[in-house]
């Protein structure tokens, strides 16, 4: 089985779906809403005239978001179908944005170095077979001094679920429904890949990035698990634990 492919074909089914969604709300970005979340909104303050890369950008709601808060931005994405929903929001946001067609393993930049922010957020990770070549893609596009801002949901909520926690060679493939509203029977064959915090840190730290910050938090922006109640305005936290879990992490870093 080619998994690349295979989760290729589901994503590109997923972008159809989540395009309409309420949890996407593409209505309410149309109108001047940010899909950013408070989280990497306090990790990257200013991106005004800095030249952002948005590494598996689905159809480019964040990515646009950037680029309406003064960045320069590049989203990428592997899914032909959710490239082009993000050059159809370009188009009748008005937003300028550059959207690349390409898994993470095969993108090359037009300028390698040339980027001040790589940026990547909730729900990347699992995708990638081998976390080397990702951090690899990070540090080469970066420019010396650049930031990288990870925004991730956290592995204990993996091993909650049944998931191994430490990585394998082989993928978990299984059958399984969207997490938005709009379509939670359908199924789709999908190929993920466990990555613990040490080796995120690790990838990164051997690719020439030093580690400024990691931290974790004990609520989701999104209600996109099963069990999350919201105890705060967009804060979802496991409702059948009596003690705070970790549902996400971030990490920033700097390219030596």
């Amino acid at each position: 089985m080619d998994y690349i492919e295979t989760n290729q074909e589901s994503w590109d089914k997923r972008t159809e779906i989540h395009f309409t969604s309420k949890m996407y709300d593409v209505d309410g970005f149309l109108k001047g809403k940010s899909s950013l979340k408070e989280i990497e909104l306090a990790e990257l303050t200013d991106v005004e005239g800095r030249r952002l890369l948005h590494l598996q950008c689905h159809f480019g709601l964040d990515t646009l978001s950037w680029a309406r808060r003064g960045g320069i931005v590049t989203g990428v994405d592997f899914s032909p179908t959710a490239i082009d929903k993000a050059n159809e929001l370009k188009a009748k946001s008005g937003i300028n944005a550059e959207f690349v067609c390409s898994t993470i393993q095969d993108f090359k930049a037009e300028r390698p170095g040339g980027y001040d922010i790589v940026f990547v957020s909730y729900g990347a990770l699992c995708w990638l077979p081998d976390l080397g070549d990702w951090a690899r893609i990070v540090s080469e596009n970066l420019s010396v001094g650049g930031q990288l801002c990870l925004v991730e949901f956290h592995p204990i909520h993996d091993v909650i679920s049944g998931y191994p926690y430490f990585h394998g060679s082989e993928p978990d493939v299984g059958e399984e429904g969207t997490y938005t509203e709009n379509c939670p029977g359908e199924k789709m064959k999908l190929a993920t890949w466990t990555h613990p915090i040490s080796d995120v840190l690790n990838s990164l730290i051997e690719s020439g990035i030093r580690i400024d910050r990691f931290n974790e938090y004990p609520f989701s922006p999104y209600n996109c698990f099963e069990n999350l109640e919201e105890r705060e305005s967009g804060r979802y936290c496991l409702s059948d634990s009596n003690h705070p879990s970790p549902l996400v992490f971030s990490v920033c870093g700097t390219k030596l």
